[in-house]
């Protein structure tokens, strides 16, 4: 029997859709990268279709990312057989917090938002590195709500 999708699946097909659509790949030509179809891609996206190791490792190869890119955010230390004796609601908690310090918390429905993926793209199309860093701290001065970070 083949286990079912858990939310931790389902996370993990978020942040698959996140670095896809931030690159500017179709399902399709991610598929063609990793050797599967696009309708492949849509499951996992979905959370539909569990990601084995060794898929998720050409994934990550085609969206030139670390591995752990796809867990960022989830809780690192789950107790056993959480994902079996709680519901998506009680464990998706573990995946509204921020991934880093500097950054608001969000959920998986944040970060997949139209207007974030267009602000993601712009960010990374400005070629000058210290002018994209001046874009980021002018965002972040804008937060009333976080001090400002030095980097």
């Amino acid at each position: 029997m083949v286990p079912r999708a858990t939310s931790v699946d389902a996370y993990v097909g978020k942040r698959i859709k996140l670095r896809r659509i931030a690159l500017g790949f179709s399902q399709e030509k991610l598929g063609e990268l990793v050797g599967i179809t696009f309708q492949q891609i849509q499951k996992y996206e979905r959370g539909a279709n569990r990601v084995g190791a060794s898929r998720l490792y050409d994934i990550a190869g085609a969206l030139d990312v670390p591995l752990d890119f796809f867990f960022d955010g989830v809780d690192r230390h789950p107790q056993p057989g959480t994902l079996q004796k709680e519901g998506f609601a009680q464990i998706r908690k573990a995946f509204e917090g921020a991934p880093s310090g500097n950054s608001a918390p969000m959920d998986a429905k944040t970060i997949t938002q139209p207007e974030t993926l267009e602000l993601v793209q712009a960010y990374y199309a400005i070629p000058d590195a210290n002018v994209r860093r001046n874009v980021l701290e002018l965002i972040r001065s804008m937060n009333p709500q976080k001090p400002e970070t030095s980097n």
